[in-house]
């Protein structure tokens, strides 16, 4: 009889990458023509935040989009930030905070679970392991049918199968 293969879906980030798609962004926006004088900077904000600030409401959204750029040219998913819908004034400066979601939700986990019981292949078994999800069955075939499955639908989270044996 065959051993089980398994896999585990997780939603971590690369810390560096970010780090390093926030420095470019720092440099980018001290160095471009259209920040001269805005006051426009981006900073660490807390272990899972970033906080971009400038002198007004456009520069600030401006600014996500630069790094949002970065991360995209880093290949960090997009949908690790979480930023505010609107910049808060403090002062004579605007503030958006951007939060960093690293983790799979109890929620989001029995999503996922649901969504492999219902339309993966049968035979799948997915167990919820904290912030990750364990997927395993007798087939490698059907454990590929799944990574498939979960890559063609538009989560909410930035997914990674990890472990896979």
């Amino acid at each position: 009889m065959a051993a089980e293969s398994s896999f585990d879906v997780v939603s971590k980030l690369d810390r560096q990458e970010v780090d390093n798609a926030l420095n470019q962004t720092g440099k980018e926006l001290s160095q471009r023509f259209d920040f001269k004088g805005t006051g426009a900077g981006i900073t660490w904000s807390g272990d899972q935040g970033v906080e971009i600030r400038a002198n007004s409401e456009e520069r600030v959204k401006a600014a996500l989009d630069v790094f949002k750029e970065k991360l995209i040219k880093r290949n960090v998913s997009l949908k690790v930030l979480d930023a505010a819908d609107e910049p808060k004034i403090s002062g004579k400066e605007y503030r958006l905070p951007v939060s960093l979601k690293e983790g799979i939700s109890s929620e989001d986990a029995k999503k996922i679970s649901k969504i492999i019981r219902e339309e993966g292949p049968k035979g799948v078994k997915a167990q919820i392991q904290g912030e990750e999800l364990r997927v395993s069955s007798k087939k490698k075939d059907d454990l590929q049918a799944v990574m498939t499955l979960l890559k063609d639908k538009d989560l909410d989270l930035a997914l990674q199968f990890v472990n896979y044996r």
